[in-house]
């Protein structure tokens, strides 16, 4: 385990720990993944930058904990209670990932061990529009080829909404484009999109279409489709409901060296094929349109405003309770 400063002064600090098949390191501002590094490789998976002023200046979410909402809740606002909250209006018309101030642009407490990461801070009621304390905690534990991010959180006063996700932009080769890595995603339907970007319902077969990965295939296989949803977005930004309830695999992405399987008991996926990336990343990397890809296991978007969908609304006093974790082997 290590621990050094990355950035902030001596505020922020950047936090490493591992053992003979992987290491992964994350800050505690943001409570934000840096690294996960697959070690008989030397292949850093995710993209991110070189000190946390770059996670300050990007509009990317690389490797943040998302949240109060992850994803899109359209025209910004929602009823609770009886009660019209309006939210930001950072991405159109809607609200996305939380708002500019969300989760991953705020300090956390963090405590170390050799084998887990936690971060922990209290949100407060009305911050980013959200009714309610909440007190989150997250817990990054290291297992044998795994990283298992698993976060809690208690409504302490009020209801709300929570709904987070992991933003992890993955490369399984370090490479400067994920076109050529190849995708299983174990699901037989998806959303299509609305001009602003809110997914619609009902949700439609991915048989014969561009968004068909159950056998597994390249990613730029079909990303110059002419899907008119594949057009209007440059590729992938698109949710995909993973039948199944309880821990099960979201996505298995194989590059030359490395394969990453993401799992979660989160009710579906967004994927979002870095289809607008163009900055400077670590190590001297320049990202650029789908140089990664992202898998963000989470609840159905804008799911608070439709019906037919599990709503992501926490009462006050109780406990959410969801898991993502992320495998990283040689293949």
């Amino acid at each position: 385990m290590s621990v050094k400063s990355f950035g902030f002064n001596q505020q922020g600090e950047e936090i490493l720990i591992g053992n003979e098949n992987i290491e992964f390191s994350v800050m505690n501002y943001g409570a934000v993944m840096v690294s996960l590094k697959e070690k008989k490789s030397g292949i850093d998976v995710l993209l991110g930058y070189d000190s946390a002023e770059g996670y300050l200046k990007e509009e990317g979410h690389l490797g943040s904990f998302v949240g109060r909402t992850a994803n899109r809740i359209k025209d910004a606002k929602f009823e609770l209670n009886g009660v019209t909250y309006q939210l930001e209006k950072n991405d159109g018309e809607n609200n996305l990932h939380g708002g500019n101030d969300g989760f991953d642009t705020r300090m956390y407490e963090a405590e170390e061990t050799e084998t887990t990461l936690k971060f922990h801070r209290i949100s407060p009621d009305g911050e980013s529009g959200f009714p309610g304390d909440l007190d989150v905690t997250i817990l990054y534990t290291l297992q044998e080829n795994s990283v298992e991010m698993r976060v809690f959180a208690k409504a302490l006063n009020k209801d709300t909404l929570f709904c987070w996700t992991n933003h992890n932009y993955y490369n399984a080769d370090g490479s400067d484009t994920i076109l050529d890595q190849v995708l299983t995603i174990p699901a037989e339907t998806y959303a299509d999109c609305s001009p602003d970007n809110i997914s619609v319902l009902p949700v439609k077969p991915v048989e014969n279409t561009a968004f068909d990965f159950r056998n597994g295939k390249p990613v730029g296989t079909d990303i110059e489709s002419d899907d008119p949803q594949i057009t209007a977005n440059r590729g992938y930004d698109h949710h995909f409901a993973v039948d199944g309830e309880g821990l099960r695999t979201f996505a298995v992405f194989e590059g030359k060296q490395v394969k990453v399987t993401v799992s979660s008991d989160m009710p579906g996926m967004h994927v979002y094929s870095g289809n607008f990336l163009n900055q400077p990343g670590k190590n001297g990397m320049m990202y650029h349109i789908h140089s990664g890809i992202c898998f963000e296991p989470e609840y159905f978007p804008n799911a608070i405003n439709y019906e037919g969908v599990t709503k992501p609304i926490l009462r006050s006093g109780e406990t959410s309770e969801h898991v993502i974790v992320m495998r990283v082997e040689p293949r």
